[in-house]
């Protein structure tokens, strides 16, 4: 089961939703940075459940302990071993509904594929895995903060609301981490109608990396642009990606999609961003920018059909604490990811040239 990320900053995430811990090992963080539990623990603390109205009401304080890695508030060398317990788990939900499939969720694919699947809670396709993604990217962004790269993430739209304004301070000051406040309110409001309707929402998160230095990646297979993709899709929920222009390159002309090129305080700049910090699979030195197709939360409490592990058909009521949108808590998701790929390939832009 692929459960490891990166090639010389990587990380392994382990457990189950409803297991007794989850958990992850971050292999190859250099030795000497500065780490404590309070620094990874600010970031846990953005993504877990029962934050607000707009999350599942789950309570899981998601206190994360070290287990290695970290002597005297300083990394040293070794894998860092980081962990979590479970401790409102409530697995009776799925007793009823163990032997159907959940229309959206993964139980039939791991099913057919292992013959054999946890079904509490989608088991190691839960969401609730990507605890070790934040507490890895915790890591990857304190390495990144000593090359002063910055990366932070917000809702660009939920449903069909759309940001209008951008004040960054904005972001963490609403529930649904939008910012524009306006648009923020009217989410939250959609967010809760769909909540009573017992039905569920997605939307478009974006990500950016700042001050992120020129040269950044690997040409041809393994282009910077190609393992953003591959590390934002394989965030739970997620179904598309796009760099900068993305999706509306296709209706551009090559004028107009081309960044023109300056000299600023003796620095490469360009005057618009629309390869959204890539060339070639390389960074610019422009701000990186990753837009997320995120889809509506799969388990809504209303009837539908689906078969059984024994072929026959059914009708399915899936009960239970659930999100009504995912997209407020896939932002911290989506910084991680990005922060844990830059960590990798700045460290491996040293071995570049002499």
């Amino acid at each position: 089961m692929g459960s490891t990320f990166g090639r010389i900053f990587r990380i392994t995430t382990w457990g189950e939703s409803h297991g007794p811990a989850i958990g992850v090992v971050v292999d190859g963080c250099p030795a000497g940075l500065d780490l404590s539990t309070e620094v990874i623990q600010r970031d846990l603390d953005r993504r877990r459940v029962g934050q607000s109205k707009v999350t599942s009401p789950r309570q899981e304080q998601d206190r994360v302990q070290i287990l290695s890695g970290v002597f005297e508030g300083r990394s040293t060398g070794a894998p860092i071993s980081l962990i979590t317990y479970n401790t409102d788990a409530d697995s009776s939900k799925y007793d009823a509904i163990r032997d159907m499939f959940r229309p959206g969720h993964a139980d039939y694919t791991y099913w057919a594929k292992y013959g054999h699947r946890d079904h509490r809670g989608g088991g190691r396709s839960s969401a609730r895995e990507t605890w070790g993604r934040v507490a890895a990217g915790a890591v990857a962004r304190q390495l990144l903060r000593t090359a002063d790269v910055e990366v932070y993430g917000f809702v660009r739209q939920l449903w069909t609301i759309a940001m209008e304004t951008f004040d960054r301070a904005e972001i963490d000051r609403n529930l649904v981490r939008c910012p524009d406040p306006v648009a923020a309110e009217r989410m939250v409001a959609a967010i809760m109608a769909a909540k009573d309707r017992q039905d569920s929402l997605g939307g478009l998160v974006e990500v950016r990396a700042e001050n992120v230095p020129p040269g950044l990646g690997e040409p041809t297979m393994d282009k910077l642009d190609a393992i953003i993709g591959q590390a934002m899709l394989s965030i739970p929920a997620v179904k598309g990606v796009e760099i900068g222009e993305g999706f509306s390159a296709y209706s551009m002309t090559g004028k107009e999609h081309n960044d023109e090129f300056f000299i600023e305080d003796g620095r490469v700049r360009t005057y618009s961003n629309h390869a959204g910090g890539m060339l070639g699979g390389l960074s610019t030195g422009e701000p990186i920018v990753a837009r997320l197709a995120v889809k509506p939360t799969s388990s809504v409490s209303q009837p539908q059909r689906t078969v059984d592990v024994q072929g026959d058909e059914r009708t399915i009521l899936v009960e239970g604490r659930h999100d009504p949108s995912i997209c407020p808590r896939v932002v911290p998701v989506a910084e991680a990811m990005m922060a844990l790929v830059l960590a990798d390939v700045y460290l491996l832009n040293r071995a570049s040239r002499i």
